[in-house]
């Protein structure tokens, strides 16, 4: 390409980077491709045909989020090809709460510097999220802001587009008392919480504290912070297919929560109608100990602690009470660890830790 600004670079912006950027990741969004994706890489904007085939009503339900004050621990650890994972997770795992598939994801990366092998290891990374999800990458965009951002730092957003059917779309309102509550397992800390994470463990502006390790595990503390977002899309929709096909219980699945920032007391609500609340067993399930180190480095109340963090649970689901064990049957032949964790209970205390 033909496109050089002396001036330009003199500013601290080097367009050709850019260009450079692009080349070095170009393979890892072709591993993304889907039915549906119009074009490459490069264009104005992304371009996907959908596919309407058995969908009466379709719905589109988008997403977008980003990774957060995680981002230090990559540039602390000079780590950038798993953060990628984390941006996808937080966008996709949204939309399939609501009953969605995920079709097409686009990232924005905005940086103080342009490098490239560095632009392409996020890029490898949110391409890995997208295989994850079953997803296509079809575009994006990577700004370079000197003065804005330091030479070393950047920012990670993302934005998603899934489709449903109308009839199929997940209602909280549906949820019943007496319905109970299936946890899927998280990966550990994923996305969230990371401002206290650094607080807690002194994590400033040396990766000394994240060389500390653990008897109960052979990673160091960067490494098990770095863990990336569970991605939940493919045991959903296996669930969502397998209702299909259990004709005599097609709302066995309720509503559906992804435990972000603001942990179970704000997320778990959110999938229930007003009235009902959520009774947690917090011994149905083992807590990562991670969770535990966390809370004791910053004496940190249980309170506080399931207010902020998913506590070992990305995802909380409301089914039937008859549909439950079927539930967690597919979901855990589809790759997840599910577990029942509570019920619905009549209240408006949203959640109730017993």
């Amino acid at each position: 390409m033909n496109s050089y600004s002396h001036s330009y670079k003199a500013a601290g912006v080097d367009v050709t980077a850019g260009y450079e950027s692009v080349e070095l990741f170009k393979s890892h969004v072709n591993r993304t491709k889907i039915p549906g994706v119009l074009d490459s890489i490069g264009g104005f904007g992304g371009m996907f045909e959908l596919d309407l085939t058995g969908i009466k009503e379709p719905v589109l339900v988008s997403g977008t989020d980003g990774v957060g004050t995680k981002l230090k621990l990559a540039f602390l650890l000079d780590k950038h090809d798993t953060v990628g994972i984390d941006v996808v997770a937080m966008c996709v795992n949204d939309i399939i709460c609501c009953g969605a598939k995920p079709l097409y994801f686009l990232d924005y990366i905005a940086c103080g510097k342009n490098i490239p092998k560095r632009i392409a290891e996020i890029v490898k990374g949110v391409a890995d999220g997208c295989v994850q999800a079953g997803c296509a990458l079809i575009g994006g965009e990577t700004a370079e802001m000197p003065g804005l951002y330091k030479e070393d730092e950047y920012d990670l957003a993302g934005y998603c587009t899934g489709v449903a059917d109308k009839s199929a779309l997940l209602d909280h309102n549906n949820v019943k008392e007496g319905d109970l509550l299936i946890g899927l397992a998280s990966s550990g800390v994923h996305s969230n919480g990371f401002s206290l994470v650094r607080k807690v463990f002194g994590i400033d502006d040396t990766a000394q504290p994240l060389d500390r390790t653990f008897s109960w595990s052979e990673k160091t503390l960067g490494e098990i912070l770095l863990t990336p977002t569970e991605i939940y899309v493919k045991p959903l929709l296996s669930l969502l297919t397998q209702m299909k096909k259990d004709k005599g219980d097609i709302t066995g699945l309720k509503a559906a929560a992804h435990i972000t920032g603001g942990g179970f007391y704000e997320n778990i609500p959110r999938a229930l109608p007003a009235g009902l609340s959520a009774a947690i067993n917090k011994e149905s399930y083992t807590i990562p100990p991670i969770f535990k180190e966390i809370q004791k480095a910053g004496g940190i109340s249980e309170r506080d602690m399931y207010n902020t963090f998913n506590m070992g649970l990305g995802f909380v689901l409301a089914v039937s009470p008859s549909y439950a064990d079927k539930a967690i049957e597919v979901l855990n032949q589809s790759g997840t660890k599910a577990t029942q964790v509570g019920k619905v209970i009549k209240g408006n205390d949203g959640v109730i830790l017993i």
